[in-house]
């Protein structure tokens, strides 16, 4: 059984990811607004590893809760110090043109070590204050969890190692750094730039959801290719143009979905395609497409993506089309038609619906789910229909159980 100790672990190293994450989109824009010439990866030679040009930057972050502080025996500064130690004694890290970076939340000790460590326009940046202070706490500190992170900082100095002062001469620690909320909120302060603060967040949301699927990828593959300023350039100016005043989002999830016949085997609009006969496999398709079309629209709803008024006046225009062409067909088919007849013209209709109906609730989508699925969501509640006289057949399906 979980104890809370396990569960606030858990919780943790769950927040750990989603700040790393949250860090290196947050990187990823910033990157983008300067040029396109970088690679961003999570989770490959540091919690985040930036490439522009010839120099690499290896990013540790840390959130921590309020009131913490880095310390010059903190693990979090030791730990790090290990990792890096290691790297630059292996070769994997080339000093010359790396730069380390810790990032935490906790704040920085005046006259610390991290606090000679930051950046030099701090006005205080001091490495050899910093490595007095490192070997001090190194040689005080009794804590056996942290013996191999001194192990590996000790063996900098080793005869032909790169020395502890050029480790240090690399690394910036950036302490009060912007918690995961803060972030968050810079992000969609450059989302407002770019679509409008009214359409900032799903924009956002969007624009998340893509990237966590991405590095997701990325860390799946054994060196997995990493983001690269092309790549972030092309789907943020698409999500950008999809955010457009002719133009709506189309969720991939939504898009990709592949729902089965027995999801909506209840509903009228199955009833209607039933009353004419189609197949079983064109019902599954006319089930994926009302799925989609009925998800994709509840969500620009409840995103308040669309405009007062404008599924109305799309569904007004989806009737009138229908309304043309299937009094035609009930005028050519007269009173004494039989049922073979009737049902023959009738799939005409519903063949028009599923090959060539295409009015789009905005002139840039493209995507023919929405119209098909449309169709389907009004012929489910019998505002529009197929067989000449779907109303009465059909109609019963929606009377209250006591009026029957």
């Amino acid at each position: 059984m979980a104890t809370k100790d396990d569960q606030f672990e858990a919780t943790a190293s769950a927040l750990g990811y989603l700040y790393q994450f949250a860090k290196a989109l947050q990187l990823c824009i910033e990157e983008w607004v300067g040029g396109l010439d970088w690679s961003v990866a999570v989770e490959a030679a540091d919690d985040i590893e930036k490439h522009a040009g010839s120099l690499t930057e290896l990013l540790q972050l840390k959130q921590r809760a309020d009131g913490v502080r880095l310390t010059d025996s903190a693990p979090d500064l030791w730990k790090t110090l290990r990792i890096w130690s290691e790297a630059a004694k292996a070769g994997r890290v080339h000093l010359p043109e790396t730069n380390l970076f810790l990032m935490t939340t906790a704040q920085l000790p005046a006259g610390s070590a991290g606090y000679y460590l930051e950046p030099k326009t701090s006005g205080h940046r001091d490495e050899d204050k910093a490595l007095a202070l490192l070997r001090s706490a190194r040689q005080a500190s009794k804590n056996e969890q942290l013996e191999k992170a001194f192990k590996a900082f000790d063996e900098l100095e080793a005869e032909g190692a790169v020395g502890q002062a050029a480790l240090l001469s690399r690394i910036e620690v950036i302490g009060g750094a912007p918690r995961i909320d803060d972030v968050r909120e810079k992000m969609l302060g450059h989302a407002a730039l770019a679509v409008g603060h009214e359409l900032a967040k799903p924009f956002l949301t969007r624009l998340e959801g893509w990237f966590y699927d991405r590095v997701i990828e990325q860390m799946r593959a054994p060196g997995g290719a990493p983001i690269t300023g092309e790549e972030f350039d092309q789907i943020f100016s698409d999500l950008r143009h999809q955010f457009g005043p002719n133009n709506l989002p189309i969720d991939p999830d939504i898009a990709e979905r592949e729902p089965g016949p027995a999801e909506a085997a209840d509903k009228t609009f199955v009833r209607q395609l039933d009353l004419i006969g189609v197949g079983s496999e064109r019902i599954g398709l006319a089930v994926r497409d009302y799925v989609r079309a009925f998800e994709q629209r509840s969500r620009w709803s409840d995103d308040k993506l669309l405009r007062v008024g404008e599924l109305g006046r799309y569904e007004r225009k989806l009737i009138e089309e229908w309304q043309a062409r299937f009094a035609d067909m009930r005028e050519d088919l007269g009173p004494e038609s039989t049922e073979e007849e009737m049902r023959r013209e009738a799939k005409l209709i519903y063949r028009w619906v599923d090959r060539e109906a295409r009015a789009q609730i905005r002139s840039g989508l493209e995507e023919v789910f929405i119209p098909k699925g449309s169709y389907h969501m009004l012929a489910d509640e019998l505002r529009v229909g197929w067989h000449p006289d779907f109303t009465a057949r059909l109609a019963a399906l929606l009377e209250p159980a006591g009026a029957r």
